[in-house]
């Protein structure tokens, strides 16, 4: 008996996925045509280095931003992993507000990892992908100018300046710089900065046209308890509202103290001056936790 349809084939395969694709690039392609040749800073954070597979989607994605014509940046964290080899050598985290304390020990335990493992990492993965990516760390070319930021927090530094020039010249090279969140201090020692202030510094020191978090949460809940608090947009009035209240705490807030700073600046402010979800914190996981530690 027929059926009225031909047999399944590999050809015939092929070009419903080249049709799904094709349909993709259309869609895209006015955002394409809107952001090609703008710099776009990217936050990727430790914790979602951790999720299997997103590596390497990260990289895809990276790749096809740049091979398109925009220009990302990319600064990445390393929290889980660096709180991990803290573990393995008997150092205890500790956290405040959020941010890890960063004793003598810990600060040299956090270079070795953001520089020495984490960053080379990353540049390997989207090199592999065929993105002319290239490592660097906010020591270099005194790129990230820190300050402490409290004693109680030791080596852990707020961003005083940004050089970009570097990041500039690489990015002009037609590279993508790989950036590990370390500052240097006026006191010549070594800081540990926050990923999402860095990342929130630099795009505003490039005059960047987005700013985008990559984090394993779902997002930003007016009540943390509550899912169906999740925040979809906001504009920066919300935001610094939600910034004076108690429900932002732990690592997310950070996160949205630089997404308000970036936004003063300018950076992803449309006309309306309406910031959606992605710009804020993008999400790849349907596993959210109560806090996040960076």
């Amino acid at each position: 008996m027929t059926t009225g349809h031909s047999a399944p084939s590999l050809t015939k395969s092929r070009i419903a996925n080249s049709m799904g694709k094709a349909k993709i690039l259309m869609e895209a392609l006015p955002y394409i045509q809107a952001f090609r040749g703008r710099t776009v800073v990217v936050k990727y954070g430790g914790s979602t280095m951790e999720e299997g597979g997103f590596h390497q989607s990260f990289a895809g994605d990276i790749t096809l931003l740049a091979m398109v014509g925009l220009r990302p940046v990319i600064v990445h964290g390393g929290g889980p992993q660096i709180s991990l080899a803290m573990e393995k050598e008997g150092i205890v985290p500790q956290f405040v507000e959020g941010l890890r304390v960063t004793d003598a020990p810990t600060i040299r335990v956090v270079q070795r990892i953001l520089a020495g493992e984490i960053n080379p990492d990353i540049v390997h993965l989207l090199n592999r992908h065929g993105c002319p990516a290239v490592g660097l760390t906010g020591l270099d070319g005194g790129l990230f100018s820190a300050v402490p930021k409290d004693p109680r927090l030791g080596y852990v530094g707020e961003v005083a300046s940004v050089n970009v020039q570097l990041i500039s010249d690489l990015i002009e090279d037609g590279l993508v710089p790989v950036i590990a969140p370390l500052g240097t201090g006026e006191d010549g020692n070594v800081y540990n900065l926050n990923a999402d202030t860095a990342a929130g510094a630099l795009a505003r020191a490039l005059g960047a046209q987005k700013l985008v978090y990559l984090t394993d949460v779902e997002g930003v809940r007016r009540n943390r308890n509550d899912p169906d608090s999740l925040v979809s947009r906001m504009n920066l009035s919300q935001l610094e509202e939600m910034l004076d209240g108690p429900a932002i705490e732990g690592g997310m807030r950070p996160k949205l103290i630089s997404c308000a700073e970036a936004l003063r600046s300018g950076v992803a402010r449309p006309t309306s001056s309406t910031v959606e979800s992605s710009t804020l914190c993008c999400s790849r996981s349907s596993r959210p936790r109560e806090s996040e530690r960076w």
